[in-house]
Order: C-alpha cells, then sequence, then structure tokens
C-alpha cells in the first residue's frame, strides 16, 4: 500500500475516513508521515462516531455515548487503499477504514461491516452478487436565496428545463464531466455512461457492474464525495439531496444485480425472458421486504417529498417486466445478463446499508423459496398497489418491527439507526423547510 506514496510523492497529509449510519464520511488527517501505522496499529473513534445524527450530534441516550464511558473501537484500513482526492487543492490521499472490537471482531454497527456480512451469507451458498448502481444528482448555484441551474462554464448561460438525454445538457458541463472521469479513473471508480436527466442541472452517471458488492458500494460512497467536491472547486454545488426542487423529479440511486453460482453462472437465467423460479424468489422476497426498508431507501425528512405518484419514483410495493414505473423492474436483455433494477432508493442514501438491504432482502427470499405475486402491466400508479410508508415516522415503525429486516442486520445496529433517525424527527421538526434544505443539499 505504501508503494502509492512512491508513485505520487507530492501527497503530504492524508485522510483516514469511515461511512457513519447516514453515509457521512467521519474521520481524521495525518501527516503521510504515520500512514504506515495506521495499516499495522488503525487509529480509534468512538463507537458513537458511526451513531451521529445528520448534525454530527451524539443520539441522546444512546448506550455508546456515556453509559459506556464513550468507548473507542478500532478502526482498519479496507482493502481499498490509499486513493487521492482530486478535489481538493493540495494534493492528498484518503485511505478508507472500518471498525472492530478491540479483540478484532468486526463492530456490526458500522454499516460497512453489515454489507460484508449480507456478502459472507452468499459466499456461505457459494454464491456471488454482481452490482451495480446508478447515481443521480443535481448541479446547483447555491450562492443566493434560491436554488438555480449554474451558469455554463462554456457559455455562461443557465438552461431553463430539464433535458432528458441532452447532449447540449452534457456539453454545457463539459469541462466539468471531463475532469469528473479523470479523476473516477485515478480513484478506481468504474464510471460508465453520463446522461442528462429530467431536471434542470440533474444528471445520471452509471457504474459499471461488478462482482463486489463491497467495492460497488465504496464507489458509490466515493463517487458522491468526489462528484460533491469536485463541483465545488468548480464554483457550484452538487447534490444528491432526494428532492431539491419540488416541482422537478427527484434524485434517485438505482441499483441492478445479479448473482452467479459457483460456476460463474447467472442464476437468474433460466434461458428465457422470464428468468428462473431463483430470480422470483429473489424478487418476493425483495416485495416482502420493502416496507421495512424503506427508511433505508428513504432516510430523510425530504426522501418523501420525491417518493409521491407521478413523480418519476415508485410509490406502490410490485415488480414488472421492462416497465419503469415499478419499484422492481426486470430489464429487458440477453437471457445470460438476466437481473433485477431495485428503483426505490434515493440518491440521499448510505450505499453499504442500501445494498445490505437489498441483497440480504433477495436471498431471504431465495432460502424462502416462495413465488411473488405476478408481475403487472401498465402504469403502477393507477393499479391499486400496496404502498410504501408515506412518511418518516411511519417507515422507523415498518423498520422496528420487520422481521425480514431482522434477518439481515444486527440487533444493534438497528437499535441505532433507529434512534438516530427518530431524534432528527424530532429536531427537524423545529426547522423550517427551507432550513431542512440547507442541512440536506451538502450532506447527503
Amino acid at each position: 500500500m505504501m508503494d502509492f506514496f512512491l508513485e505520487h510523492p507530492e501527497v503530504r497529509t492524508i485522510r483516514v475516513a469511515a461511512a457513519d449510519l447516514n453515509g457521512i464520511a467521519r474521520g481524521k488527517r495525518l501527516p503521510v508521515k504515520t500512514a504506515s501505522k495506521v495499516f499495522t496499529d488503525g487509529t480509534r473513534f468512538p463507537y458513537s462516531v458511526m451513531n451521529l445524527d445528520i448534525w454530527g450530534e451524539d443520539v441522546e441516550d444512546s448506550p455508546l455515548v456515556f453509559e459506556s464511558g464513550d468507548a473507542d473501537a478500532l478502526l482498519m484500513p479496507t482493502d481499498r487503499g490509499f486513493m487521492p482526492m482530486p478535489w481538493l487543492t493540495a494534493p492528498t490521499a484518503i485511505l478508507p477504514i472500518w471498525m472492530f472490537h478491540m479483540d478484532g471482531r468486526p463492530y456490526m454497527g458500522d454499516p460497512r461491516q453489515a454489507l460484508a456480512a449480507v456478502v459472507n451469507r452468499y459466499k456461505a451458498r457459494g454464491l456471488t452478487p454482481v452490482v451495480a448502481t446508478e447515481l443521480e444528482f443535481y448541479l446547483i448555484d447555491d450562492s443566493g436565496k434560491t436554488l438555480r441551474v449554474p451558469p455554463s462554464p462554456r457559455s455562461g448561460k443557465r438552461r431553463s428545463g430539464g433535458e432528458v438525454l441532452s447532449l447540449r445538457a452534457l456539453d454545457a458541463f463539459d469541462q466539468f464531466f471531463t475532469s469528473l472521469y479523470e479523476a473516477c479513473e485515478m480513484m478506481d471508480i468504474p464510471a460508465d455512461t453520463a446522461i442528462s436527466e429530467a431536471g434542470p442541472g440533474q444528471f445520471e452517471l452509471n457504474m459499471m457492474h461488478q462482482p463486489d458488492p463491497l467495492k460497488a458500494a465504496d464507489d458509490a460512497w466515493f463517487f458522491k464525495m468526489l462528484v460533491k467536491g469536485l463541483a465545488r472547486s468548480y464554483g457550484f454545488a452538487a447534490s444528491f439531496m432526494a428532492k431539491p426542487y419540488d416541482a422537478w423529479p427527484g434524485n434517485g440511486m438505482h441499483t441492478h444485480f445479479s448473482v452467479l453460482d459457483a460456476d460463474g453462472r447467472n442464476v437468474f437465467d433460466d434461458g428465457t425472458r422470464a428468468g428462473s423460479d431463483t430470480m422470483r424468489h429473489a424478487v418476493n422476497g425483495l416485495l416482502e421486504a420493502l416496507p421495512g426498508s424503506a427508511l433505508l431507501f428513504a432516510p430523510h425528512e425530504n426522501s418523501y417529498d420525491r417518493l409521491v405518484p407521478n413523480a418519476h419514483a415508485p410509490t406502490g410495493i410490485g415488480w414488472a417486466y421492462e416497465n419503469r414505473t415499478a419499484a422492481l423492474r426486470i430489464p429487458d436483455s440477453a437471457p445470460v445478463a438476466r437481473r433485477i433494477e431495485h428503483r426505490v432508493a434515493g440518491g440521499d442514501v448510505n450505499p453499504y446499508l442500501m445494498i445490505a438491504a437489498i441483497l440480504g432482502a433477495a436471498l431471504n427470499g431465495i432460502e424462502d423459496g416462495r413465488d411473488p405475486p405476478a408481475p403487472f402491466k401498465g402504469n403502477a400508479y393507477d393499479l391499486g398497489l400496496k404502498q410504501l410508508p408515506e412518511t418518516w415516522a411511519d417507515a422507523c415503525d415498518a423498520f422496528e418491527r420487520c422481521g425480514h429486516i431482522q434477518r439481515i442486520f444486527d440487533p444493534e445496529l438497528i437499535t441505532n439507526f433507529l434512534m438516530t433517525k427518530r431524534q432528527e424527527i424530532h429536531y427537524m421538526g423545529e426547522l423550517t423547510e427551507q432550513e431542512q434544505s440547507e442541512i440536506y443539499l451538502d450532506t447527503v
């Protein structure tokens, strides 16, 4: 890992960082001369750091704080190693870390450890999930009281509307996207296709499929960090906030996945367009878990502004073939590429918890072997489907009592996440919508 500094002798400082329950990077700045010590000795954070609320405050009455003396945990580097931070002016590297108990056991309140546990369940069955994410975000001029599309670095003009799949909209920010792709290559983030989306200044970038869910989650986490940092270096903001504008579509983070057996065969493929029994069992597991997992896919007050009818985000619990109104879509493809697209999550999610919830629910379904209801046809908004929780508080209640969630996540993570969200519900209720928006714009 120290070869990184031979290739990048200009780097003088590093960051060590882990993702908390909200997906916010928590970490330290260190001089390069102490970097090797992190690999041998690790570093220490209080357990409570994984369990801070959106403002970075301790969760009241959390057993991780005063009850336990706010004890330290051990954080060690992941296998990702050092990466440059291209959005900073001074050459800097970041080292991702994750949390363990002092005796070396994984701390299961760490979101990355939670995903690793789900991946290990697949490995125990000789299975490997293949995962790709699609991340939507807005480029925003937030310098005034009203959010606006930033002026094009090329023309100085502001676009007034959304332009789906518009090359003109992409070209208006060509320099930014060129820098973004270069930075993704430097950070080993497998960026693929970029498109303009339906909102003004809204874009989507897809990641390539990969047989490593932990890296897929890492990539999504680092990509969000990169886009927001790089945008600021260009003089505007980027936000993955679920719903920055009332009048325009929100930001989603769709996830595509398939599953390979020990011989590398896609277990969702039976040679037909319909897909295998295993695929349908996975679909049923996902459908059964949707009410309880909604809090992970919509973790903030603003998330529920996105999940409304006829707004290009699913609200009903159902599945369909080649239908973008569905919560679960089976894309049309060659049978060997048969996969499930999960379309519920907003751009404001913690990628580790999101992917853990999706893969965990799918594996629950595979283990249970039950068939789902018939796929629907037509517009999901008009079919009277059972609905996702409509409010943040309802989603908390569903998460707390969901047996499917209890099969996926450790009880401590469930308790910590609920305490965090309920504290945020309480304090967000004291803020205006504008004040809430200011918090979410940069944070998530």
